[in-house]
């Protein structure tokens, strides 16, 4: 069966996407040699989560004046928060799902259960969500919230940060 990735991009969009980027540099990769179950993991979703009542929203508004715009910011979700707290907002994915269960795009509970069995040493204290369509954005990303999602993860002596991309 053939998928194609690009079908529901608007057509103006998909030469962008399908041009491979060019590295200048060879991969990086890191080892990780600290045992899992004495790890403190962290998450990272893609999916535009917030705290209803405390976070404002992703400004999914100002991308849809400009559509090529995504909004760069971050937002730090504590590992206590409960499926009722949780908002999304996301012009390129249904939230449907992960309002009726955050862990279809960022697993807290399923990260708390694999810390509670002891499969891993602890869940971050906070999680962070941002909203993965970047085009405009995406310096600002480089420069600022990739940066601050960085110190952040070190400030917390998190090991290792999960990637749950939308």
């Amino acid at each position: 069966m053939s998928v194609d990735s690009y079908a529901f991009l608007p057509r103006a969009f998909r030469a962008m996407y399908e041009v491979a980027p060019q590295l200048d540099h060879e991969p990086v990769w890191a080892r990780f040699d600290k045992p899992l179950e004495e790890a403190t993991i962290g998450l990272l979703s893609s999916a535009g989560i917030f705290v209803e009542g405390e976070q404002a929203g992703f400004d999914v508004e100002r991308e849809r004046r400009e559509p090529t715009w995504g909004d760069p910011t971050l937002r730090a979700i504590r590992s206590d928060v409960t499926q009722a707290d949780i908002g999304a907002t996301h012009l390129h994915i249904r939230t449907d799902d992960l309002l009726a269960d955050v862990d279809v795009a960022l697993p807290i509970n399923r990260l708390n259960e694999l810390a509670a069995e002891g499969w891993i040493g602890a869940s971050a204290k906070e999680h962070f969500s941002v909203m993965g369509f970047q085009a405009e954005g995406a310096e600002v990303w480089r420069t600022t919230t990739g940066p601050e999602i960085a110190a952040r993860c070190h400030a917390a002596e998190i090991d290792a940060l999960i990637l749950a991309p939308a």
